[in-house]
Formats: structure tokens, C-alpha cells, sequence
């Protein structure tokens, strides 16, 4: 028998204190094997250590240390690399030692947005992406998270770009890499976060929302989400994890229902057969068993999925992001107008590298087309929004108001998109001589019973003219048609009407019978409008509108 002394018993206690208090050397998952260091930028490298720890970071020559805070943070500034500088090994030690491997030097990409940036890449494009890039692009996609407050973490790891490990990739931002990556002659390193049916508000952090008092609501929103989760992240990401478990356990119930599963498959059918004759649709069929109760967090809660997806990846070396979202704003396209640029301004702050390029997918055409000139388009007015923050510097706008689907919320043309975003980057952000826009609307001048439309000189390329949508493989489309279309004329009376329109040099003469005396003018302005108006290199004319009546209500 073993008598434990009280002597005894306090330094085996001291001892498992001491042990416990030892932390070693860590990284948050955004540095790992295979990544993408960005070049000719100062290069952040953080993590957690014990408190008064010293810490050494290396990469080949450059090196630089840190001593660990009272709270067990570290973060030093390595010098920047220049372009060609060939792959190695980042080395942190402390008390112990981490080896990243196989890392590259080249350009960094943060692709976010929603459900059209999360679509995910099929075989055959994660194929033309891995072949293109011949092991340069690397991809690190961010596990969805929600968060009640900043996170220091994500979840995630770094793959070579394959045609295995792209499959699910953002289809978006992997082309997009595809699309650059031969041209630059360059590592790439993509970043996605995403989450679909999500509010440009959710992306944004709280004290820049709270900066503006004209959203005290999303303000109250986050509040009263924050309020219900007392223990912080911890709190909520318990709870987010007995709610999953409770919706699986909820799921397989209702699979195990049959009779509620053959009510189900009736209605399926009988929904199909209402369609095609125009009658009502039957009512659904109520769940047997209560579904269980959703987090208060969700991510449409204002500063969300920033807390979670975006925080933790602050401060890692960037060349810039781009941004595929708005549908779930388009009811309240006038607070977007605020609400995206000021998300912008406020990842650019925040990553302190200045303003890095940000550039963004212009909504393409949904839903079907309008008979007459439309007055309600909800889509349009984000359009319009999305148009306004090219006022921001170092942004830039892929048009694709012509490589929609009328019901498809989600095209499956990602390719075009890509090539579109891909060429706004190599103007915007590496300053080739190229022109990268469709025609951008500049000014009007009323000349009698017509209205002269000018346009942006850089967005005019080789000059205009009538074009049509390209395949879907980037590839030139149909045969144009003969006429402008997409044209609507109004005078004082605030009516619109379908007008004629014709190319005049480097103008359109926009003119009605109808209208004798106009005074605005618009185009393409409906959510899937008539439109061919094109510049020479292929590329769209952005919708636009000359007026600015009738503004949406902002809907609450």
C-alpha cells in the first residue's frame, strides 16, 4: 500500500498543473502543407504558443521571430517574397518544431459569395482546372461555420488542385484560377467561402454595421441571436452540433414514416400533374413529428458568417477576392447599395494590405422575360447597386447579363463567368493592356425627339455592336440579330415603351414614336431582359437606366 503524503500529493499536482499549462507550438489551419504564400506583399504568420514562449519563423532566408503574449498569441511579418521565388518548407519553432511542406509562391485569391460561388466544380471542369495547371493552383476551402463572435479558426486543409480533389470546388473560383493561371505563369492559391442563400449583411463584421445608424435593425438582429448563446462560440457551436445530430436523428424518422412517405410521393405527383394543367397545387403534407428547433444563429444573421468564414482568415496575404452574391439581397436592393460597398471597405480595412483588388459578378438574367418595360425588377436595382461601387477603387464588374437561365436560379454556365472575371483581373489587378468591360453607360443628351447614350471610352474596346450570348464554353454563340434590343424610352408621364435604338459611332440613338418628347432612358433594366448590345471583344453591355423613379421600397 502506497501512502500519499500531503508532501507527495502537492507536487504531483504541481506537476500535472505544470503539464497542462505546457501548449505547443500551433498554427490556425490556413498555414498547412501545399499552400500558397502571396508574393511581393509583407507575409503575417500567427498562432498560439505558451505565454513568454519565443517563436522563430523561417522560409529559405527569411526569417523572423516573436514572443508569445499573455494570451498565447504570436505573429510575426516575414519580408516579401518575390515573383519566381521557387517552392520550400515554413518552418516554426518554438518548443517545438513545424514543418509546412511543398510550399509555393505566387498569387492568393479569396472567392466568396453564395450559392452561384459555391457551386461546385463537376468532372470535367475540375479536369480542365487540374490539366491547365499542371499542379500550380491550390485549393483550401473553408468548413461552414457559424458564429456568434470572431473566431481565431477555421476548418480546412490545402489540396493540390486535381482532377479528384477539385470536384465540389467553387466552379467560379476554380475556372477562374484555370482561366489566370497560364496566363500569369504563376502559383495560385484559392481561397473558398461560401454559403448559399446568404445576405451580403452576414458577411460583414459588426462594428462596421453598427458605424452606420441606418441599420440599427441588422444591429438588433445580431443582438438578440448573441443574447440567446450566454458562453460565446462555445455556446452555439454546442448547440449547432445537437441540432445537427436532432436533424439527422428527425430525418431518418420521416424516411421510416411510410405512410408519410407514400403522402409525400402522392404529392410530388400530384403538385406535377397541377402544374401542367394550371390548377392549384395540392397542400403538402404536414411533417408526422415536430422538426426541432433551429439555432437563433443562422446564417442570414448580420455578422455570421463573417465572425466564422472571413475573421479567421484576416491578415493572411492576399492579392485580392472576388464575390459572386446579391440575389438574397434583391428585395432590399437599396440598403445594398450601402450595405456591399460597405462590405468591401470593411475586409480592406481589416486586412490591412490596402485597397487589394475586389472584384464581383454583375447578377445575370432570371426569371422569364418581360413583355412590356419592367418597372419592378428587383434583380435590376442590384444590378444598379453593383454598378454604383465600380465608384470604389481597385474594383471591377463581370457583366453577365446574357449567360443567365430564366428558371434557374443557379445557370450552369460557370465558364463564362470565369473568363469574364479572369479578364477583369488581369486589367484591374496585374494591369494588362486589355479591354476587360462590355460598355458601361457614361452620359445622355436629349437631341430633339431622340436621346443620344454615350459610354465609358475604356469599356467601348474595338467599338459597338450587336452581339449575342456566347456557349457555355466560352465559345461565340448563335448568329446576332439584326436590331438593338432592350431599349425603353419615357417622358414625363414616367411611361416606359419598348424603343428603337441604333449604333452611331461610338453612341446609341434611342428614339419612339410613342414618345415624342423623352426624357430618360433605359436598358436592359428587367430581370431577364432583351439585350445585345456588345462591344467588339464579345463583351456585354451592363444594364443601366438613366432615371431614378420609383424606387423599391426597402422591404423589412
Amino acid at each position: 500500500m502506497i501512502r500519499r503524503t500531503p508532501f507527495l500529493i502537492t507536487a504531483i499536482l504541481t506537476l500535472v498543473h505544470a503539464s497542462c499549462l505546457h501548449a505547443d507550438v500551433r498554427l490556425p489551419a490556413i498555414f498547412g502543407n501545399h499552400m500558397v504564400l502571396q508574393q511581393d506583399a509583407a507575409l503575417p504568420v500567427w498562432g498560439w504558443a505558451d505565454p513568454g514562449e519565443k517563436v522563430t519563423v523561417t522560409f529559405g532566408a527569411n526569417q523572423a521571430e516573436a514572443t508569445a503574449g499573455t494570451d498565447g498569441k504570436w505573429r510575426v511579418n516575414l519580408a516579401p517574397l518575390p515573383a519566381g521565388t521557387p517552392p520550400g518548407t515554413l518552418v516554426v519553432a518554438g518548443k517545438n518544431t513545424l514543418t509546412i511542406q511543398d510550399v509555393l509562391v505566387g498569387d492568393v485569391w479569396i472567392c466568396s459569395g453564395q450559392s452561384n460561388m459555391a457551386w461546385g466544380l463537376n468532372g470535367n471542369g475540375a479536369q480542365k482546372m487540374a490539366t491547365a495547371a499542371e499542379g500550380q493552383i491550390r485549393l483550401f476551402q473553408v468548413g461552414r461555420r457559424l458564429g456568434v463572435e470572431p473566431c481565431d479558426n477555421v476548418k480546412g486543409s490545402w489540396k493540390i488542385a486535381t482532377p479528384q480533389s477539385a470536384v465540389g470546388f467553387s466552379a467560379v473560383g476554380g475556372l477562374f484560377g484555370a482561366d489566370l493561371q497560364p496566363v500569369l505563369n504563376r502559383p495560385i492559391g484559392l481561397i473558398e467561402s461560401t454559403w448559399g442563400g446568404t445576405r451580403v449583411e452576414a458577411w460583414t463584421s459588426l462594428p462596421a454595421i453598427q458605424n452606420d445608424p441606418a441599420f440599427a435593425e441588422q444591429v438588433a438582429d445580431y443582438t438578440g441571436a448573441a443574447e440567446s448563446y450566454p458562453g460565446g462560440q462555445a455556446d452555439l457551436d454546442a448547440k449547432v452540433a445537437d441540432y445537427d445530430a436532432a436533424m439527422k436523428q428527425w430525418s431518418e424518422q420521416l424516411q421510416a414514416d411510410t405512410e408519410y412517405q407514400d403522402a409525400l410521393k402522392a404529392w410530388k405527383t400530384g403538385s406535377e400533374e397541377a402544374k401542367k394543367t394550371g390548377q392549384p397545387a395540392p397542400t403538402k403534407p404536414a411533417f408526422p413529428i415536430p422538426q426541432p428547433a433551429a439555432p437563433r444563429v443562422q446564417p442570414g444573421t448580420p455578422s455570421a458568417l463573417f465572425n466564422s468564414m472571413i475573421a479567421p482568415l484576416v491578415g493572411f496575404a492576399i492579392k485580392g477576392a472576388i464575390w459572386y452574391q446579391g440575389e438574397s439581397n434583391a428585395s432590399n436592393a437599396l440598403e445594398y447599395r450601402k450595405l456591399f460597398p460597405m462590405m468591401i471597405q470593411d475586409w480592406r480595412k481589416r486586412w490591412a494590405q490596402g485597397d487589394f483588388p475586389f472584384l464581383f459578378v454583375q447578377l445575370p438574367n432570371f426569371r422569364p422575360p418581360p413583355k412590356t418595360p419592367d418597372d419592378k425588377a428587383d434583380w435590376a436595382r442590384v444590378r444598379e447597386a453593383q454598378f454604383q461601387t465600380l465608384s470604389l477603387p481597385k474594383t471591377g464588374m463581370a457583366v453577365t447579363i446574357d449567360v443567365g437561365a430564366a428558371e434557374n436560379l443557379h445557370p450552369g454556365d460557370k465558364t463564362n463567368v470565369a473568363l469574364r472575371l479572369a479578364r477583369v483581373a488581369r486589367k484591374v489587378a496585374y494591369g494588362e493592356d486589355l479591354v476587360y468591360t462590355g460598355p458601361l453607360f457614361d452620359s445622355m443628351k436629349v437631341e430633339g425627339g431622340q436621346v443620344r447614350i454615350t459610354f465609358k471610352p475604356d469599356s467601348l474596346g474595338g467599338g459597338l455592336t450587336i452581339g449575342s450570348a456566347p456557349k457555355s464554353d466560352g465559345k461565340p454563340g448563335l448568329p446576332p440579330d439584326s436590331v438593338l434590343r432592350g431599349f425603353a424610352l419615357a417622358g414625363k408621364d414616367q411611361k416606359w415603351v419598348w424603343s428603337d435604338a441604333k449604333i452611331d459611332g461610338e453612341s446609341v440613338i434611342v428614339s419612339s414614336s410613342e414618345v415624342p418628347e423623352p426624357i430618360a432612358v433605359r436598358y436592359a433594366w428587367a430581370d431577364n431582359p432583351p439585350c445585345n448590345l456588345y462591344n467588339k471583344e464579345g463583351l456585354p453591355a451592363s444594364p443601366f437606366r438613366t432615371d431614378d423613379w420609383n424606387p423599391v421600397p426597402v422591404v423589412k
